[in-house]
């Protein structure tokens, strides 16, 4: 038996959409005669959802949508006039198509969370998960709001990181070029000058890299893409993934912004979602999935179990080692005073100011600490050179 997405017509002429099993499109449409209805379309529902997808929507773009869906809610325009008005207004063409695709389905009884299913190529896991927490909860105009401006933000440190990272990159790619034409032309001009001499470890190790890189740059080239695939497949894997996010999460300072980035998407939807009167558990297992990672999501999952069996929210969350102290004792002492979905408001608030400012900071640290790397190479490459020729002029200035 398979699913199978029809639009048909009454005899009254109304147009009416659903699902129904059958063993294929032949005993579907004889169904659909069966209770009287002319059928316009029937489609297997993974077919549709295969043929929904359409060209690439950018990021950008998606928060525009969802700052101008919440606009229109927020004024009372209902969904379906919404989304018409969205249609005439979008200006690039695979927006405006994603959005007279997700207004069919929603027009055919569709909820929005799951027409935004039928894109994952365009609507992250998160987008969807914030969604239907609006949807079920009814906040949906804050969720859009949160999401427009989630995006926004994204955006501007985006564009703030590549800006920075232009320096740093041009200085590799300048420093990895010299390195590369010194190994290659330079170097081999002072191998037979300085046959003979007793070499010192950094000339033995840059002559042995020149001549790894004359010689045997294609092995190393293939060794290389060989190591990338095996990565790639390996992150790819169930063990792989987890592992990865694990070393993510303990990187120095990228690690620690992710992990914060994490906890103020939890604390944002758990604290909007308990405001709007969803109840505890509810709403965390709603929240759980508005994490972005898989091992803060996992701890939350605990923590259900944790409140679900009479215990604090703090308590679990804090033996995950995900969550800081001082992000815990605020929650503990929230608790305590019933203002829990206040609390959770203000530390997403107080996180991510504050992860802004680390992101800064790091991409800021970034640009000396390449500046220092590609002068130590060309430092090394000097004097690898140079301690021989100075250690045989002194010997014959010896003699």
């Amino acid at each position: 038996m398979s699913d199978f997405r029809y639009v048909a017509r009454t005899e009254a002429g109304e147009k009416v959409a659903g699902v129904l099993e059958a063993d294929n499109a032949s005993v579907a449409f004889r169904l659909l005669d069966e209770r009287s209805l002319y059928p316009v379309e029937i489609v297997p529902q993974r077919e549709r959802r295969d043929s929904a997808r359409g060209g690439r929507v950018r990021a950008r773009d998606l928060g525009i949508l969802y700052g101008q869906l919440a606009d229109l809610s927020e004024s009372g325009v209902p969904l379906l006039r919404s989304l018409d008005s969205l249609v005439q207004a979008s200006v690039h063409k695979n927006l405006r198509e994603l959005v007279q695709k997700i207004r069919s389905a929603v027009a055919d009884g569709t909820s929005l969370t799951d027409s935004m299913r039928e894109h994952p190529d365009v609507f992250p896991l998160l987008h969807v998960a914030m969604v239907e927490a609006g949807e079920r909860a009814n906040f949906l105009e804050a969720v859009l709001r949160g999401l427009a401006g989630f995006i926004e933000r994204y955006d501007e440190l985006q564009s703030t990181v590549r800006g920075a990272l232009v320096y740093p990159a041009l200085l590799t790619v300048v420093g990895s070029s010299i390195m590369i034409a010194a190994l290659v032309f330079f170097v081999p001009r002072f191998e037979p000058l300085l046959e003979g001499v007793e070499q010192p470890l950094p000339t033995v190790i840059l002559f042995e890299l020149s001549a790894l890189v004359r010689y045997h740059w294609l092995p190393v080239l293939l060794l290389a893409a060989a190591s990338l695939a095996g990565a790639i497949a390996a992150v790819r894997s169930e063990k792989g993934r987890e592992l990865f996010e694990i070393w993510r999460l303990k990187l120095p300072v990228v690690g620690s912004a992710l992990r914060m980035v994490a906890i103020t998407r939890f604390s944002r939807i758990l604290g909007t979602m308990l405001a709007n009167g969803v109840p505890m558990l509810q709403a965390l297992s709603i929240a759980k999935d508005s994490t972005g990672s898989r091992l803060i999501a996992d701890s939350i999952e605990n923590a259900v179990e944790s409140v679900r069996a009479g215990r604090t929210l703090s308590e679990p969350l804090g033996a995950s080692g995900l969550f800081p102290p001082q992000v815990l004792a605020m929650i503990a002492v929230a608790e305590e005073s019933n203002q829990l979905q206040k609390v959770l408001i203000q530390i997403a608030d107080t996180i991510e100011r504050r992860t802004h400012r680390q992101v800064d900071q790091a991409v800021r640290l970034l640009e000396p600490v390449v500046l220092c790397v590609v002068a130590g190479a060309i430092g090394f490459l000097a004097l690898g050179l140079l301690l021989p020729i100075f250690s045989l002029a002194g010997s014959l200035g010896a003699k």
